[in-house]
């Protein structure tokens, strides 16, 4: 029998830490083709979001999926993550958390919308329409304040990641 990681246990153990103590739980994300989000979100590949009871319904957190609707430009919206793709999850507050290695993703953003689901389970095999939804101006999901400022600095590659280290 194949050992289970022990990033869903960390998640959930930082998850519970940042809720007892008043925080913001977010999670930066690779997003790849399995994926589920508001594509309009996504930056470099990757999208930070809002995890906190406040701002999300039914949220589960497996030990292979996150899943839980949350609410994007004021439309609700079912958002499928793969722990896999956590990137790190931390408190919005004061940055404190945990960041996790995640292999670079293996194609392009251009490519999120059309590439196949078939790694997803059967009943996560739903098209994905958030792919052909048009812009929004706003989430509820927030977006990190530093992806934003990355994007003016063309010192800095699209391939790395935008998170900075906290000890």
């Amino acid at each position: 029998m194949q050992e289970i990681s022990t990033k869903p246990y960390l998640l959930r153990a930082l998850y519970e830490w940042c809720t007892d103590n008043g925080f913001t739980p977010h999670i930066a994300v690779r997003v790849d083709a399995a994926t589920r989000v508001p594509r309009q979100f996504v930056r470099n590949d990757e999208i930070v979001l809002n995890i906190s009871f406040e701002a999300t319904s039914q949220l589960q957190m497996g030990n292979e999926w996150i899943e839980f609707s949350a609410r994007f430009s004021g439309k609700s919206h079912k958002i499928e993550v793969q722990v896999a793709n956590v990137l790190a999850i931390y408190a919005r507050e004061n940055g404190q958390g945990m960041a996790f290695p995640v292999e670079p993703a293996s194609h392009s953003g251009a490519d999120l919308g059309s590439a196949p689901v078939g790694s997803r389970p059967v009943e996560r095999d739903r098209q994905i329409e958030e792919s052909a939804a048009g812009p929004a101006d706003s989430g509820s999901a927030a977006q990190d304040d530093s992806q934003e400022n990355a994007e003016d600095d063309p010192s800095k590659s699209p391939a790395r990641s935008h998170l900075k280290v906290v000890k």
